[in-house]
């Protein structure tokens, strides 16, 4: 029988237990990982990311919640954590979370500068570190291209001066793929972040195959499109050759199509619940898709 998210939280309200239903439990097998190109670091497949899910303010509770989603994340092979200013208070609940937790020295920080004044961008980027609580981070990513000839400079200088190990730019909803496209083919990136699922393939065309040839690793963001393509497929019988590549349920069915694709270096989905943490970093093991299973995938989830 295969799992859904909601039997998975009705077994575990009875058993107590994640470690008992297969892809919940803690990693039995090293988390898969592709290279940056630019650089061959090696980073797991599957990060976390903070877009509305760790932005929860002062409460105390959530905080707790979302530190132990990070605990876990970390104890399970994770390391890239994206966020943004956007986020609200996504940052500083990081920050919590990270200085409760000893601050894990494989974390990989990932975030971003998102303010329509260039000359500002520094001191954004500064309060987002202090909010992290880290001496610097491995990536930042221009948010939605916004101001995005000034900060690029800012980014590049800041590389160049040994103050950042990565730059890159990020777009979302499949918006402005033209100009994004543009940038991608005119500057030194290490890092594009686009949409990207099973629904929204548009990157297919011509962004991930340029990010190849440039040599540039991908983020694909919004992997479920916020919870919309899980709760489509929710009650519905997954293939019975989903074995084949180990998805025990729609989330593992839907991230292991993402992280297939030769073009994707990670991908971020957002959590508020440890076992849903789980079950995604479980996602990034082998075995993967190769490309006919790709294809036999995206034409199964045109019947359901």
């Amino acid at each position: 029988m295969i799992l859904t998210r909601r039997d998975m939280l009705g077994t575990l309200a009875v058993t107590g237990a994640a470690t008992l239903i297969p892809g919940l439990g803690r990693a039995q097998t090293t988390p898969l990982t592709k290279p940056i190109p630019s650089s061959g670091e090696a980073i797991p497949i599957v990060g976390l990311g903070s877009w509305i899910t760790f932005n929860v303010g002062e409460d105390a509770a959530a905080r707790d919640a979302r530190t132990e989603i990070m605990r876990v994340f970390f104890e399970d092979g994770g390391r890239l954590i994206d966020s943004s200013p956007m986020y609200g208070s996504a940052q500083p609940v990081i920050g919590y979370a990270l200085d409760k937790i000893g601050h894990p020295k494989h974390l990989f920080s990932a975030d971003k500068v998102w303010t329509s004044d260039g000359e500002g961008g520094p001191a954004q980027i500064e309060d987002s570190r202090v909010h992290w609580g880290v001496d610097r981070f491995d990536l930042l990513q221009v948010h939605n291209l916004v101001s995005w000839e000034e900060h690029l400079d800012t980014l590049f200088a800041m590389k160049k001066a040994g103050r950042l190990r990565y730059v890159g730019i990020t777009t979302s909803h499949g918006r402005r793929h033209d100009e994004f496209e543009r940038i991608m083919r005119e500057h030194d990136l290490d890092f594009a972040q686009v949409t990207y699922n099973m629904a929204d393939r548009a990157a297919e065309d011509r962004i991930l195959p340029l990010a190849q040839e440039k040599g540039i690793a991908v983020i694909a963001n919004r992997p479920f499109r916020r919870k919309e393509l899980i709760d489509r497929f929710e009650g519905k019988d997954l293939p019975p050759w989903a074995d084949e590549i180990g998805a025990k349920s729609w989330a593992q069915f839907l991230l292991k199509f993402v992280v297939s694709h030769p073009a994707i270096t990670c991908t971020i989905p957002a959590t508020t619940r440890v076992d849903h943490v789980r079950e995604n970093l479980a996602s990034g093991s082998a075995p993967l898709p190769d490309a006919k299973m790709r294809g036999r995938m995206a034409d199964y989830i045109k019947t359901v």
